[in-house]
């Protein structure tokens, strides 16, 4: 018999995982508009996650759990490529001439919120890596 997971421990676990994410977006630089966009969250929901007490659980749909996840993954990419900080951190800011990105940042990309170009822009990274998890 299959077991139901516990809703208010899904809930706890995708807090967390938000506030993690908005972390990462602050120490990209993002602005609260590109990570509201990114995540596709609301101002006010973006908001409570920056805070440390202001988000004890939420609901995220699928598609922001995507994007959650997208985020994380690419900081982890990034800490494999770059042991430092300036670049770890800086790199999503920087104009990129790869032809996906014509001279874009990775955060200007992905601030588009559009999916694909989070997506997209995880790719592209993972690769830079190796692709080797």
């Amino acid at each position: 018999m299959l077991s139901t997971p516990d809703i208010s421990s899904q809930k706890t676990a995708s807090a967390t995982g938000l506030r993690t994410a908005v972390a990462i977006l602050d120490k990209w630089g993002a602005t609260g508009e590109q990570g509201e966009a990114i995540l596709r969250v609301s101002h006010s929901t973006y908001a409570r996650a920056k805070r440390k007490d202001g988000l004890a659980s939420i609901n995220l749909d699928r598609d922001q759990l995507t994007r959650v996840s997208f985020v994380l993954n690419i900081h982890a990419a990034l800490r494999t490529i770059f042991d430092n900080p300036d670049n770890l951190y800086g790199f999503m800011q920087m104009p990129n001439d790869n032809a996906f990105f014509l001279g874009r940042s990775p955060l200007e990309v992905m601030g588009s919120g559009d999916i694909v170009a989070v997506y997209e822009t995880f790719r592209r990274i993972d690769v830079l890596r190796g692709s080797q998890w």
